[in-house]
């Protein structure tokens, strides 16, 4: 099995090659980690493979926030500077440089 190193990072902006829409990564797999029935769901014609990191992004697009589970090969990052409007951004981020937010740190008592 290849070891695959993740080229984008927690808390960075990225867009969808394809797709009108853009987020926030908050969690990497190292490779494809949802259902079969997720996977069989998306069209053979431009399923990804299974074998590269796949990203969970707080994501966006013009008229709604939502959870995205996006293939490395589908995403590139998003300097654009724009703010992502997702609530749970603001929740467990704070903005950092162009297309970064860094996450927030979390005090327990």
């Amino acid at each position: 099995m290849k070891q695959r190193n993740a080229k984008f990072e927690i808390g960075q902006v990225v867009r969808h090659r394809i797709f009108p829409f853009r987020g926030v990564i908050f969690d990497v797999d190292p490779e494809y980690a949802n259902t079969e029935e997720w996977w069989n769901a998306i069209p053979q014609e431009i399923r990804p493979e299974k074998d590269q990191p796949f990203y969970h992004l707080f994501a966006e697009n013009d008229d709604s926030e939502y959870v995205a589970y996006v293939s490395e090969q589908n995403l590139v990052s998003d300097d654009s500077d724009r703010p992502i409007r997702h609530t749970q951004v603001d929740a467990l981020f704070e903005k950092a440089d162009a297309g970064h937010y860094r996450p927030k740190a979390i005090y327990q008592h």
